[in-house]
């Protein structure tokens, strides 16, 4: 809104400081003070309203240590994230942008999709909350979205990577040599290997119709969009179980998509680094300021001792959030480096019920790999305090986030 009102009204205008809003780098930091203001002042006016309506998390006895006293604390703490993320979108993001308005609508539909859940836990005091097999459809048809949009959408463009060295001359010389050069194709980004790209239309290499294999090459994207989708969703749903961990990790993981975000969407910055050029995506980081924002001022009250709990309600669309924006800007393949702990996460609940099953079967009596899955209860068994647990998650993150950008120039 202030975007257009500075863009359209006062453009011609002499007033000192209109120009700033031209600027994407402005405007993120704009997002980014606004989404940290609006998620203190609104994160204390929705715990105050969910102590009042007594909306408390029930917590089940797991015999881990300080954890029946977080019970009653406030729950579906996530619509804070969720209204700091879209108030200052809507407020310095260009909002004809492709790219905002998918992240938007995935914003809204994830957080849907929670609200429904915490809502049946809550109000319904049905501990199963909504079926897992609807929230799976619900993130399957998201991801069918997504991944739809990006094909049929003539503006959804890339540019293959370029040397510097290609192009004698200034910045601005290539920029005009290479900006027509785009190409609507199912192509990413994948590390360690040269060029850094990856074409979804070579897994169908039998194919030798072009338009045929070009079609194949899109539906495997988005199937690849539909699982990419779905996995992190649910992994940072099971990540959600300490005090800040889900929040702290998916910042820091928000951080590094912004950074790849504003690299793939400026020319000369994806020249230099010789990466994939994203016409029009610098927006995301607009969007992606907004997020981390939002989830830093989450921990302004979920830090431990947490005041509120996000519930699914944050933790179902801050992964699916973090999976379409990775989508957006061709980082999907990233994803498993950079969502490391969501992924360790996913993995030790995985092994847990497989070898549960397996001894069941083999001895007639299950056995388990760790104390307790997800793997964060595994080290709370332990007897290790909540807080070093997070803080340790955190370091492991940051590590995964270094080693996710350098990537960038490992091949």
């Amino acid at each position: 809104m202030i975007y257009y009102i500075f863009k359209h009204f006062f453009a011609d205008s002499d007033i000192p400081g209109v120009g700033v809003f031209d600027y994407i780098s402005f405007r993120a930091v704009m997002a980014i003070i606004f989404s940290l203001i609006i998620g203190i002042i609104i994160g204390s006016m929705i715990i105050n309203f969910l102590r009042k309506k007594q909306i408390g998390e029930d917590i089940r006895n797991l015999g881990l240590e300080g954890q029946m006293s977080k019970k009653g604390t406030p729950t579906m703490g996530g619509l804070i994230i969720i209204i700091s993320i879209l108030l200052p979108t809507l407020l310095f993001a260009d909002l004809t942008n492709f790219y905002v308005i998918i992240m938007i609508i995935s914003t809204l539909w994830l957080g849907l999709i929670g609200f429904a859940d915490d809502y049946i836990k809550v109000f319904k005091k049905n501990k199963d909350g909504l079926s897992g097999k609807f929230k799976v459809v619900g993130q399957v048809t998201l991801g069918l979205f997504v991944g739809t949009a990006m094909w049929v959408n003539s503006s959804v463009v890339t540019n293959a990577h370029f040397d510097r060295g290609d192009a004698n001359g200034s910045s601005s010389e290539l920029v005009s040599e290479h900006l027509n050069e785009t190409t609507l194709d199912p192509v990413t980004t994948i590390p360690f290997l040269k060029n850094h790209e990856f074409d979804y239309r070579n897994l169908v290499p039998f194919v030798e119709d072009v338009e045929v294999r070009n079609v194949l090459g899109w539906l495997i994207y988005i199937f690849a969009a539909i699982v990419i989708i779905t996995a992190v969703s649910n992994s940072a749903n099971l990540t959600d179980g300490l005090d800040g961990l889900a929040a702290g990790t998916s910042a820091i993981v928000v951080a590094v998509l912004v950074i790849l975000a504003y690299l793939s969407g400026n020319i000369i910055y994806s020249s230099y680094l010789n990466i994939m050029y994203i016409p029009d995506s610098g927006e995301m980081v607009v969007f992606g300021a907004a997020f981390l924002g939002a989830l830093i001022g989450f921990l302004w009250y979920n830090g431990y001792p947490a005041q509120v709990f996000m519930g699914d309600t944050g933790s179902l669309a801050i992964g699916g959030i973090i999976a379409v924006f990775a989508l957006m800007i061709r980082k999907e393949l990233l994803l498993p480096i950079l969502c490391g702990v969501f992924f360790v996460e996913s993995l030790s609940v995985i092994i847990q019920v497989g070898y549960f099953k397996y001894t069941k079967r083999k001895y007639g009596e299950g056995r388990r790999a760790f104390l307790m899955a997800p793997i964060h209860h595994h080290f709370q068994k332990k007897v290790i305090p909540e807080n070093k647990i997070v803080l340790r998650f955190w370091i492991i993150q940051t590590l995964l986030a270094a080693i996710t950008i350098a990537t960038l120039k490992i091949r």
